[in-house]
């Protein structure tokens, strides 16, 4: 009976120290993937059929996409397809690996004729590329929108892009501008902040957008031809804040703080409505 009763207790530990140590293998990973986050670099997106938590790098990546599309006069549904693509080959990250020679965001390959490894990690040329494949995609608008990307991509596996459309359907909502206020980020701000680099913002924008226009002393002032285009100047300008350092984002009655991006954007009587104010 003894030697019986010592196997159920040895069989008893070593199921425990078997789950303690599962417990802290998924705890760790869980922690390891919610790193950003748990350092305050984080940014929300939020539309009507739901809300997306987004690393920044993400965001920036979703705001490009979004800005060239509409410099080449794009439809949403474009933008959405683009989603789907850019989610399911890189998480909307701007990889500098991948299968094979693919490299970037939508993972494109220089041996396929997409472009220099160099090129296709710059996300605005990368994205400028996969709309000129998907314009030329017969009624790519009808599609399914993992019919259109695969028609594309040609990848492997063309259905992997369909568990992706809710995402992109919120993330083309806000990041064209189509719903006001719908992104905000937040991160921990410098003890001693660089003075903001608002011109320089402009720049990067107008390379995705196109041009601004405006004087050349505008600076971070953007007038904004319609409202929906007031809020994607906005939405981008606020995912690439922590980049050239903006302490605020102006526009149509709102203002988006650096130093409480948490709480979003907040009423502000001095916010422009046919100008974005960058500072």
């Amino acid at each position: 009976m003894a030697r019986r009763f010592s196997r159920a207790v040895l069989t008893i530990i070593v199921i425990v120290v078997v789950l303690i140590a599962a417990l802290f293998y998924g705890v760790y990973h869980l922690l390891n993937r919610a790193k950003p986050f748990a350092l305050g670099e984080h940014c929300q997106v939020k539309a009507a059929s739901g809300t997306l938590d987004l690393e920044i790098e993400q965001a920036q990546i979703a705001a490009t996409i979004a800005a060239v599309a509409t410099r080449r006069k794009l439809p949403e549904r474009a933008v959405e397809i683009a989603y789907v693509t850019a989610i399911q080959e890189s998480k909307l990250l701007n990889l500098p690996f991948g299968d094979r020679d693919s490299v970037g965001v939508f993972q494109q390959r220089p041996s396929q004729g997409w472009g220099t490894v160099k090129q296709l990690q710059d996300p605005v040329y990368a994205t400028q590329k996969f709309f000129g494949a998907l314009v030329k995609v017969k009624r790519y608008q009808k599609l399914p929108l993992h019919e259109a990307a695969q028609a594309v991509q040609r990848s492997a596996d063309g259905s992997a892009y369909a568990q992706h459309e809710e995402d992109a359907k919120i993330l083309a909502a806000a990041f064209t501008g189509r719903v006001p206020k719908a992104v905000h980020c937040w991160y921990p701000l410098s003890e001693t902040p660089a003075p903001p680099r608002a011109a320089l913002a402009r720049k990067e924008l107008s390379r995705a957008l196109g041009d601004l226009g405006g004087a050349a002393g505008d600076g971070g002032r953007i007038t904004a031809p319609s409202t929906r285009r007031g809020w994607q100047i906005a939405a981008w300008s606020v995912a690439h804040a922590r980049e050239y350092g903006l302490r605020q984002v102006s526009y149509a009655g709102a203002t988006w703080r650096s130093a409480s991006g948490h709480d979003g954007w907040l009423a502000d009587g001095k916010a422009a409505s046919g100008r974005v104010e960058l500072a």
